[in-house]
């Protein structure tokens, strides 16, 4: 009866699929790895953001406007394959899309940044290789493997436009965890490193007199580091969560060509994710849980092609687990986007964000064996 808690709980946690509306996605988490026995799952999500802003009366004739919904929805999906070699040794491969962003200001609006667009994909492939000791101790690592384009089009900026191929990078994690399995207690600390990329990019602006030119851009995707738990508290009851911080004031995308100072994404400062949840198993087959997230404001501008700061969520899940052990999970989140504020001079606010908010719905098929 515990495991049917268990996946409820690592549900709660991966349901949460829009983060602050940005560009981290799936959270990177290792759960899977420490199912018991031969496991498989997979999982697909679908967010839908409503994100818009209004520009500043300080812009004279193009303040008042209003940006429209600039956030396009987005799939996301995931899977995951884990293996018993013996007493000891586990292996496990996992495919997420760790980040990603698509923007799409509408034309029409007579806001600054009408007809802007964006977008970024990744895509990770990651082996980890965990080993358990005799005392409940456990220390992981392995390899990602990793695969990001992006392009953007920007017409308030000298109509700039940047376009590149597909970059792989190699990175690496290594964890340590703590498991008690008589009170499903679980602690594991995993390091993300960063992933370089080198992209080929195609450029043009009013500055290149329209022309394309080649360059090459650097883009590290961050490190992070996630730290999460749970432990069963009552009978048929877990408490779970987790703790993930991000490296996004080392992440910059800056094409060589692009008009301004400052590069074209660019963050203030890293984020702390915090998530709590309980979950409850009701019968032998149905458990039920719900979470809460945070994420805390940095304040500053957001950039205009991400303009966001911060989040709350709340996550409902449920699961079903049939005789076999297939389990059949689904989830629903709905998130609050932090206000924000945008600026094109770096002095003075742009634009305002406010009341935006983004609902992500989820469902999970795994099986043991």
């Amino acid at each position: 009866m515990k495991h049917i808690i268990t996946a409820v709980g690592a549900l709660a946690m991966t349901t949460t699929l829009a983060q602050a509306g940005g560009v981290d996605r799936s959270g990177q988490s290792v759960a899977s790895i420490f199912e018991s026995g031969n496991y498989v799952e997979f999982s697909f999500g679908r967010v839908s953001p409503d994100v818009s802003g209004t520009s500043s009366a300080n812009l004279g004739p193009f303040g008042g406007f209003s940006s429209g919904d600039m956030a396009r929805g987005y799939n996301q999906i995931g899977m995951a394959v884990k293996t018993k070699l013996n007493d000891h040794w586990d292996l496990g491969v996992i495919f997420d899309q760790p980040f990603g962003a698509k923007v799409d200001y509408p034309s029409g609006t007579n806001y600054f940044a009408q007809g802007s667009t964006a977008e970024l994909n990744a895509s990770a492939l990651t082996t980890v290789l965990k080993y358990r000791t005799d005392n409940n101790i456990s220390i992981f690592g392995g390899l990602r493997y990793e695969l990001m384009d992006a392009k953007a089009s920007v017409p308030f900026v000298a109509g700039y436009v940047v376009d590149s191929d597909q970059s792989s990078g190699l990175g690496y994690l290594v964890g340590v965890a703590y498991e008690k399995p008589e009170i499903a207690l679980r602690v594991a600390l995993t390091y993300n490193s960063k992933i370089s990329h080198d992209f080929n990019t195609v450029e043009s602006s009013l500055l290149t007199g329209g022309f394309d030119v080649d360059g090459k851009t650097t883009v590290d995707s961050p490190q992070s580091v996630n730290l999460e738990f749970q432990s069963g508290v009552a009978k048929d009851t877990l408490v779970f969560g987790s703790v993930r911080w991000v490296d996004w004031s080392e992440f910059v995308i800056d094409p060589t060509n692009y008009p301004p100072a400052d590069p074209l994404v660019f963050y203030n400062s890293d984020t702390v994710t915090y998530t709590l949840g309980v979950g409850r198993q009701f019968n032998e087959n149905w458990s039920g849980s719900v979470a809460i997230a945070f994420e805390d404001q940095s304040g500053g501008f957001a950039s205009n092609l991400g303009p966001h700061d911060g989040r709350t969520s709340i996550t409902l899940g449920a699961a079903y687990t049939t005789a076999n052990k297939l389990k059949i999970s689904g989830g629903v989140s709905y998130i609050r986007i932090g206000d924000a504020k945008t600026t094109l001079d770096d002095v003075n606010a742009a634009s305002d964000f406010t009341d935006n908010s983004a609902v992500g719905v989820g469902m999970r098929i795994s099986y043991a064996f």
